[in-house]
This record gives C-alpha cells, sequence and structure tokens, in this order.
C-alpha cells in the first residue's frame, strides 16, 4: 500500500478547545503517524502519514473537529511521505 502525507493548516475557533488532543486520539484511530501543533496565529497545523484512505479520513475530520471547535477553512497539501514518524504526537 503506497503511503501518503498531507500537511494541513486548520482556520477558525480551534484552540482551546481540545483540537490537538482529539486529533491525536482520532489519528491513532485511523491509523495514520505524524503530528499536531497550535500556531501563534490562532490556527492549527498538522501532518498525517499513512494509507490514502487512512489520512484523507484524517483530513476529513479536521474539517470538523471536536466538540466545540468552529472550523472555517481548512488547507490540506499533499506532499510525498517520508516515513520519518512511528507514532503520532502533539507538538509543542
Amino acid at each position: 500500500m503506497a503511503h501518503i502525507r498531507a500537511h494541513v493548516f486548520v482556520e477558525g475557533h480551534v484552540q482551546g478547545v481540545f483540537f490537538r488532543a482529539e486529533t491525536r486520539e482520532a489519528a491513532q484511530r485511523f491509523g495514520v503517524t505524524g503530528w499536531v501543533r497550535n500556531l501563534h496565529d490562532g490556527r492549527v497545523e498538522a501532518v498525517f502519514e499513512g494509507g490514502e484512505e487512512e489520512v484523507e479520513r484524517a483530513v476529513a475530520w479536521c474539517r470538523k473537529g471536536p466538540t466545540h471547535a468552529v472550523v472555517t477553512h481548512v488547507e490540506a497539501t499533499r506532499e510525498p511521505a517520508t516515513g520519518a514518524f512511528s507514532t503520532f504526537s502533539i507538538s509543542y
């Protein structure tokens, strides 16, 4: 199975609503690796690597986010997978 990478930026009310923690839980459920972090401008940034279907599920999850999030825009760019990750983590 070919692996892909998605580099994602999520805008809206996405900080202070457990977006990072729930993204990690979703990524683990979907079986993808990578990381997620808050940005100083209020967005959340994430990188997902795995099978195409699993990565697409993770990106789709970001379009809704956790219960108290209000996602207004998601930018997702496909990139070549690097295989650099063994887990999915929260980056600080």
